[in-house]
């Protein structure tokens, strides 16, 4: 008989990511609970909790104000760049009553703001896409035009950008386009990055997910490769498969360096692009906290989220070396237009679902289908509005 837990976990976040965290913990037989007004699919799961009233309305920004209103030894668990900043600037003392197995603030920052992340790839002489920071139009003036062309925009801040624009980059047709988008993007508060475009289809890109302990020791990793995307350039996957960590060739070595450089501790979620051109696997981006498919890793063996509370509360962390291998993943709204953007439309309904079956959704699931519910009846509405 499984021994039962008493933990509590406060996550911090809305959404997928969200819906993810609170059914891997509940998995792991730990009660989490949410900001009040937490909205998404993530608010019809039977496990999700809506957490004290005095939480309602908080901001990140005043995440330290609003802790004394919590239950002494509530483990904190953000689920978004914004909330893992203010979780890891949180002084000690309210970082001893109120754990979280985050990194250190200089380190999330350095993940975060994709200008320092390419500084330090650089200065650690790891694998990375050529990147050239454009604060403003003029800084396109000395990138050559063979660059230009065969680049494109992206902000050092990818959250908020997409909020904004609801994408995650640009391409660029030149570079008088190239600096309207620059100015576009700075009169909105971003500050852009122009970065070589690693030609390749969406099953050249590979993600280690995992976990590192509070003595950098990294405790688990789970390998994913992506065989669908939308939009095709610069989206988010919509149908994946877990591979074995050989498949990902040298990106635990590379996520080992970067890691011991800055003292990472805690969930992450690495994007890799292998380049054709000179086979180099390349390193794009580390999200520093869950991600959309948290749940997937999870139900594939591989619990980040059960991990960080142990790491939260001091106690001995299990190392995961294996887990389920060929397992499928898919967002069915998303790759159904995955599927119609590579066949020009020409694929319907039922023809796209027979990819789907025996995957697991980060929405639908037999034993909590509300959230499934709840994103039907809004699609529909909008398509009615």
């Amino acid at each position: 008989m499984m021994r039962p837990r008493h933990d509590t976990v406060l996550a911090l976040g809305t959404g997928i990511t969200l819906l993810g965290v609170i059914r891997a913990l509940a998995q792991a037989r730990v009660g989490v609970y949410a900001l009040p007004e937490a909205d998404g699919p993530a608010r019809r799961s039977r496990w999700f909790r809506a957490g004290p009233t005095s939480l309602a309305g908080l901001k990140p920004s005043g995440l330290a104000d609003a802790l004394g209103s919590l239950p002494v030894s509530t483990v904190l668990m953000p689920c978004s760049d914004a909330w893992v900043k203010s979780v890891a600037a949180l002084p000690d003392e309210l970082r001893k009553r109120y754990p979280a197995s985050v990194a250190p603030l200089d380190a999330v920052n350095i993940l975060v703001d994709k200008n320092r992340f390419r500084d330090t790839l650089a200065r650690l002489r790891l694998p990375h896409p050529t990147t050239y920071v454009l604060r403003e139009e003029g800084d396109l003036d000395a990138v050559p035009d063979s660059t230009v062309r065969s680049s494109f925009l992206k902000p050092t801040g990818s959250q908020e950008f997409f909020a904004r624009f609801h994408v995650k980059a640009f391409r660029i047709q030149g570079r008088e386009d190239a600096k309207r988008r620059v100015a576009e993007c700075r009169d909105a508060g971003f500050e852009m990055m122009l970065q070589d475009y690693i030609p390749g289809p969406p099953t050249n890109h590979y993600f280690i997910d995992g976990f590192v302990d509070r003595d950098g020791i990294v405790r688990a990793r789970f390998a994913r490769r992506r065989l669908r995307m939308s939009p095709p350039d610069f989206g988010n996957s919509t149908l994946m498969q877990s591979v074995p960590l050989a498949d990902v060739e040298t990106g635990p070595a590379t996520l080992d360096a970067l890691f011991a450089s800055i003292g990472y501790r805690g969930v992450f979620s690495a994007e890799f692009k292998r380049d054709e051109r000179n086979r180099q696997f390349n390193l794009i981006e580390v999200n520093a906290r869950p991600w959309w498919y948290v749940e997937f890793a999870a139900r594939c063996g591989v619990n980040v989220c059960e991990l960080a509370v142990d790491d939260a509360l001091g106690r001995p962390v299990r190392t995961i070396s294996r887990y389920k291998v060929g397992r499928r993943c898919v967002f069915p709204y998303y790759d159904l237009y995955a599927q119609r953007e590579a066949t020009g439309g020409r694929i319907g309904l039922l023809a796209a679902a027979r990819s789907w079956l025996g995957a697991y959704q980060p929405v639908f699931r037999w034993s909590d289908p509300a959230p499934a519910f709840n994103e039907v009846a809004r699609i529909l509405r909008g398509r009615l509005r």
